[in-house]
């Protein structure tokens, strides 16, 4: 898959089957439309193309409203796409100059001047444009003038997708990250920085990588014990993931986001990590001591070492 951030340097790309929207988790129903695109490229040899936006257009658009959370952020998002076979990923910038096109400006200089698509994918109910006047019959105007031909996605399966998408966000605030998974078609997946900790859990036995998340729209699960797989330098080691405000030490503490890599003794300062939820073990909670602590991350590393050798990797 090649990523493009860039309109003005997109290549010339043959008989392009285009899509366009957020795609947020890139869950089974995005998954169909994705499906889609590549088997009608296929058809007529041509390329897919799925067109998303960064930032989200409603965090450009009501920056003052810090509610959404994303299930993936456009890194993320780029990693699962890669794996669904999609040939061109775009990325575009999204403004209120670019919200503020009218549907003429959005066809002919941007779907047409950019992509010269032959088939557009998209639901029944897309909008876009200025005051998303813009809708799927006036595209269909366009196609003997601009050569398109543009292919709905019902009304059915654009319910289902705007079900999935609640229900994955629902699943994983609750921390039922295993049911995520079932409905997104894949784990739920973090990726962050390594950054300097508190070192607790070297002196308990069991030391962990701080996680810096950089995205602050960044959906995280709820407190707690998670079993998980970490890649690092391309390989995959199984781990628990602690994420909670550390209430045994008594002091106010941040959220902090912790990962303990099974069998790895490596400095990774500053480096990536790509982690991979399985499943969530227990709540986060106090200890009356340290000691208490240590006896308790034995027994949650034997709960994960008790479900992670199921996971193929």
């Amino acid at each position: 898959m090649k990523i493009h951030r860039a309109l003005e340097q997109l290549p010339q790309i043959k008989n392009a089957v285009i899509t366009i929207g957020s795609f947020d988790g890139v869950h089974i129903g995005h998954q169909q439309i994705i499906n889609r695109i590549n088997e009608i490229a296929q058809a007529i040899d041509g390329e897919s193309v799925l067109i998303t936006f960064h930032p989200h257009p409603r965090i450009a658009l009501k920056p003052e409203n810090n509610s959404l959370r994303l299930i993936t952020t456009l890194n993320e998002k780029a990693e699962v796409l890669r794996a669904y076979g999609v040939d061109h990923l775009v990325v575009v910038p999204f403004t209120k100059e670019f919200a503020s096109q009218s549907p003429d400006e959005y066809i002919q200089n941007f779907l047409v001047k950019h992509f010269q698509p032959k088939r557009i994918v998209i639901g029944y109910d897309h909008k876009y444009g200025k005051n998303r006047v813009g809708d799927i019959i006036y595209l269909k105007n366009f196609e003997t003038k601009y050569g398109y031909e543009v292919t709905e996605i019902s009304p059915q399966e654009v319910e289902d997708i705007a079900v999935s998408s609640t229900k994955v966000r629902n699943a994983l605030q609750q921390g039922e990250v295993a049911r995520a998974a079932k409905l997104l078609g894949h784990s739920f997946v973090l990726i962050g920085k390594v950054v300097k900790g508190l070192q607790l859990g070297s002196q308990l036995g069991y030391p962990t990588a701080n996680i810096k998340v950089a995205e602050p729209y960044k959906l995280i699960p709820p407190q707690g014990i998670y079993a998980v797989q970490v890649e690092y330098d391309s390989k995959v080691y199984n781990g628990m993931l602690y994420i909670g405000d550390r209430p045994t030490l008594e002091k106010e503490l941040a959220q902090t986001i912790e990962v303990n890599i099974f069998d790895f003794d490596t400095n990774i300062y500053e480096e990536l990590l790509k982690i991979t939820f399985i499943k969530h073990i227990r709540e986060d909670q106090k200890f009356d001591s340290l000691e208490d602590l240590k006896t308790q991350l034995g027994a949650d590393k034997e709960a994960a070492l008790n479900i992670l050798p199921q996971i193929a990797r």
